[in-house]
């Protein structure tokens, strides 16, 4: 590994996509920082602090503290996530964009057009609720946290968070083209480590208080890696199918005859069906909070992490999700096809349709699989905060975003080492392949 960090000053364009990538980032957590006109922090920041643990608290986690402080950039990129999502769903139902999702460069450039429009649609209708939301909510003090209510702060605070979002998305886009790895989960990656530190002082309060003993402490470490490791153990796990491609004679060469795998990730949708699960329950959830009504209020108290009615919606949805990305992601009609037109066939079943329904019925096993240890790896943060008083977010989609999203990038790195003959980060073998 180290030789491989060595090798990366060998190569002066991966230097500068590196370096970009890591300033862009720093942009997005300056941006962070900056508040938003109108708004007591003092009075909203303590009003976070009673809120640790809910869903307020988890919105804040995957903006990386912006909405603690309501900074410019504190809808985060969640608006483009729900946008994403939804256009992927109207995919399927609407012809037209089938057709566009099928034309190649063309069609996915109109696609992104259309979710950008989505995002900041989404983007001021968050922003307007969150404005109104504000002008109710109070500090522990009793003191508003809002210092002039009325139309010209809810117009400010729509506009200001609408451009912020809009901000993150472009830089997200920056660093997928001319940076390292995807610009979108770098910076929800981004956000989520920068709190990193707030948890470790948090901690060693407690531990100096009284509050949380040594011994818990030092479970809770050991508890943590062991998780990570189990995390990227499965993360890298594969299902291997056995290919076997016929001999050709094209003139007087012979081709093909060799034989390789087709590798099936055993959680192949990665951590978008928790990002997407999150964001389809934050939205409502966030409105909620916001609206002060009996109804509204009584919702928003079953949507929160750590309730029966949250960790069921939330298992259920990432195990659609599973299955509905693996979907968009992975045809098995498609390989087989392709498989068949350059003489490959897995040994002992037939080429073509039989090929196909092999491939999805051990797709549909694994990603049962998958769906399972993600939806218990997602469950965790709410079990040790409500049973154990852990005072951060451990677990779940933070930690699955953490792992995957750095295993990705390692391999990118990797990829860029490789393909200019240089030592990657692992002598025997790429980073994120198991069998």
């Amino acid at each position: 590994m180290i030789s491989g960090l060595r090798n990366i000053g060998k190569i002066p364009e991966l230097q500068k996509r590196i370096l970009l990538t890591f300033l862009l980032l720093a942009v997005y957590r300056v941006g962070a920082h900056v508040p938003t006109p109108g708004i007591d922090t003092q009075a909203l920041a303590a009003f976070f602090e009673q809120a640790r643990g809910s869903l307020l608290g988890l919105f804040d986690m995957f903006a990386g503290g912006a909405l603690r402080n309501l900074s410019v950039f504190a809808l985060g990129i969640m608006p483009y996530i729900s946008a994403s999502i939804i256009l992927q769903l109207l995919t399927i139902v609407i012809p037209h964009l089938e057709r566009l999702s099928k034309e190649g460069d063309a069609g996915r450039r109109k696609i992104t057009q259309y979710t950008r429009y989505g995002t900041v649609v989404l983007s001021i209708i968050q922003g307007f609720g969150i404005a109104v939301g504000l002008e109710n909510m109070a500090g522990p003090s009793g003191l508003s946290v809002v210092i002039s209510p009325g139309w010209a702060f809810r117009l400010m605070t729509v506009i200001t968070l609408t451009a912020g979002t809009a901000f993150i998305m472009w830089l997200g886009e920056q660093i997928t083209e001319r940076g390292i790895g995807n610009g979108i989960s770098l910076i929800i990656f981004a956000g989520i480590v920068a709190r990193g530190p707030e948890g470790i002082v948090n901690t060693m309060r407690l531990v100096s208080t009284g509050e949380m003993s040594i011994f818990f402490a030092v479970f809770l470490i050991v508890f943590m890696v062991a998780v990570v490791g189990f995390i990227v153990y499965v993360e890298s796990g594969q299902r291997r199918i056995p290919v076997q491609y016929a001999k050709r004679v094209v003139g007087r060469k012979m081709y093909g005859g060799q034989t390789t795998h087709l590798p099936l990730k055993l959680n192949t949708s990665g951590v978008i069906p928790p990002i997407f699960a999150s964001s389809i329950i934050m939205f409502p959830a966030t409105i909620a909070n916001f609206v002060p009504h009996p109804w509204m209020k009584a919702v928003s108290g079953f949507l929160q992490p750590g309730q029966a009615a949250y960790e069921l919606l939330f298992v259920v949805f990432i195990i659609f999700f599973c299955y509905f990305y693996t979907a968009v992601v992975f045809n098995p009609v498609d390989v087989a096809d392709n498989m068949k037109k350059y003489g490959g066939y897995v040994p002992g079943i037939r080429p073509g349709k039989r090929t196909a329904e092999y491939i999805d019925r051990i797709l549909s096993r694994l990603t049962f699989s998958g769906a399972l240890y993600v939806s218990a790896v997602c469950v965790l943060p709410s079990i040790l905060i409500s049973r154990f008083n852990v005072p951060f977010y451990f677990g779940g989609t933070a930690l699955l975003i953490v792992v995957g999203v750095a295993l990705d990038t390692a391999g990118q790195i990797e990829t860029h080492l490789l393909t200019r003959q240089y030592e990657g980060f692992m002598k025997k073998g790429r980073v994120g392949k198991r069998r």
